[in-house]
């Protein structure tokens, strides 16, 4: 393996555009050791000085050069970081030539529009489906089912809750989640509280082996956390969904953001 190299993600504002793109292009490259290094709000001359010291130092540290992936908006930040003694991948500088091209007009610097609060429209329906999710949380709010955009149904343990907030913060849609308990894959059918709410019902399951181990670290030793128990409640709860026609997602090897992702195509699609 060769040495360990140094990894910065640089931004003006959050660099949450610049930790995704740049994770997933190292993601690539599993044969490689890095460290990571995030540099949030560069939004100054002298934070970008500072930045592209730390650079430096990192690549004569580790006796390889640094890689910079960067979503700097304001050109003479640009510049400076360009110094470093690194590979810079700039984000924008390879799209803003095409854009300004094909446009006919050059682009304006406005640091952190990407994530701020122009719009305020967008702000607020996050912040609302955030509180939504938590209020609706593990089948707490049955009656503001109607409000839903998403209903997340499935077995404990299955990826409900992370999933749901992720899709409040991440795309503003109030998703709430509700267990299918033991007693209801006893009654053999889905609780009467969806029946109003069919269309927006997504299932989500995984693997037994998968959910028992989630189950074990949770209550150790446990009935709950039996591979049997896992195996007897999975298949009965996907069998009860798919009798109602309940799109399903399997979250054994699929990230939150990837979870996410497939279900808000589901929607999208049934729109």
């Amino acid at each position: 393996m060769s040495a360990t190299r140094p990894v910065f993600f640089v931004s003006d504002h959050t660099g949450i555009t610049a930790e995704v793109v740049g994770k997933s292009l190292l993601s690539r490259f599993s044969a490689h050791a890095f460290t990571v290094t995030s540099l949030p709000f560069i939004d100054d001359m002298a934070k970008a000085e500072r930045a592209a010291q730390a650079i430096d130092t990192a690549t004569r540290k580790n006796g390889v050069r640094a890689l910079v992936i960067s979503t700097l908006t304001d050109g003479h930040l640009r510049q400076r970081l360009a110094q470093a003694d690194c590979l810079l991948l700039d984000v924008f500088s390879l799209f803003l030539a095409q854009l300004e091209n094909e446009l006919g007009e050059s682009a304006t610097p406005a640091l952190g529009q990407a994530h701020g609060l122009r719009d305020n429209g967008l702000y607020r329906a996050r912040i609302e489906a955030v509180n939504y999710a938590l209020a609706a949380d593990d089948g707490l709010a049955v009656e503001r089912y109607d409000q839903a955009d998403l209903i997340l149904v499935g077995v404990s343990r299955c990826g409900k809750t992370p999933t749901s907030l992720y899709m409040a913060m991440q795309y503003g849609l109030k998703v709430a989640n509700d267990p299918l308990t033991p007693e209801d894959l006893e009654r053999n059918e889905l609780p009467r509280r969806f029946d109003h709410h069919l269309a927006k019902l997504r299932g989500l399951t995984l693997l037994p082996e998968r959910l028992a181990q989630i189950r074990e670290e949770r209550r150790p030793g446990s009935g709950y956390a039996s591979l049997a128990n896992c195996r007897q409640e999975l298949h009965t709860a996907e069998r009860l969904m798919r009798a109602r026609a309940i799109p399903l997602v399997d979250s054994t090897q699929r990230s939150v953001e990837e979870i996410a992702a497939l279900l808000k195509q589901s929607l999208d699609s049934a729109a």
